[in-house]
């Protein structure tokens, strides 16, 4: 995909103690909000779409030879291999309006580079995620992400309220979705698993295997822990 002066960009930097910069750059087109993918061909076999294919992938071999998010981190991988054993380190990500910083772990770096990676990847399971990566949030809790999340879907019910698309709001379709979101991690983590047997580079698998923290976490809709943020006081 051709590069797009109008993308929108997000330029990670992980700075390292020992004085050794790391840089991830993830441009979106601006239409679509699809990231524009860096590698390029030949892409290791992992990353084909038959290979341990998710459950819930509506892709088929015939029609998609890869993986969408597999080829997308296939650049991540092998940048990531030659800092993983540094767990201190200074995460800055630059966008067209601001700068954020954090002295954190190169994982939490990199937990925020893999989430905007899958929910821009032309996943079609990940695509509704696509707003929010638009005004995506680097070093995001996950309270913080709940809260963007379901405000940002609510957003997009109410713009298909206004086409009479829909009737009413609720999170039961946002459910399903983030339902599915969790086949594609199970799908991706047993893609990373299946790699212990293969002649890949111990270095690559390692980065795999410790990207699938990320994918281990799942999305609370109960909003009990935020619910109180909006309970007016007594004296209101």
């Amino acid at each position: 995909m051709p590069m797009n002066q109008n993308a929108y960009r997000f330029d990670y930097r992980i700075e390292l103690e020992d004085g050794q910069h790391t840089r991830f750059e993830i441009a979106l087109d601006p239409v679509t909000l699809t990231m524009l993918t860096a590698s390029s061909e030949p892409y290791p076999p992992w990353t084909q779409l038959a290979y341990n294919q998710c459950q819930c992938c509506p892709l088929t071999p015939q029609t998609r030879l890869y993986c969408p998010i597999a080829v997308n981190i296939t650049d991540l991988v092998e940048k990531f291999k030659d800092i993983l054993s540094h767990k201190n380190c200074r995460v800055v990500c630059e966008t067209d309006d601001r700068t954020y910083s954090k002295q954190t772990s190169a994982m939490e770096g990199l937990t925020s580079v893999f989430g905007i990676i899958m929910a821009t990847s032309h996943c079609p399971v990940m695509d509704f995620l696509k707003p929010m990566a638009r005004f995506h949030l680097p070093f995001a809790s996950v309270e913080e992400t709940m809260v963007r999340s379901t405000s940002l879907f609510l957003l997009g019910q109410y713009f298909e309220y206004k086409k009479g698309r829909i009737k009413q709001f609720d999170f039961e379709e946002l459910e399903k979705k983030y339902a599915r979101v969790q086949l594609v991690n199970e799908g991706l983590l047993a893609r990373i698993r299946s790699l212990g047997n293969q002649d890949a580079d111990k270095n690559a698998i390692i980065t795999l295997h410790s990207i699938s923290q990320f994918l281990s976490l799942e999305m609370d809709f109960s909003l009990a822990t935020i619910a109180h943020f909006f309970e007016r006081g007594q004296d209101d």
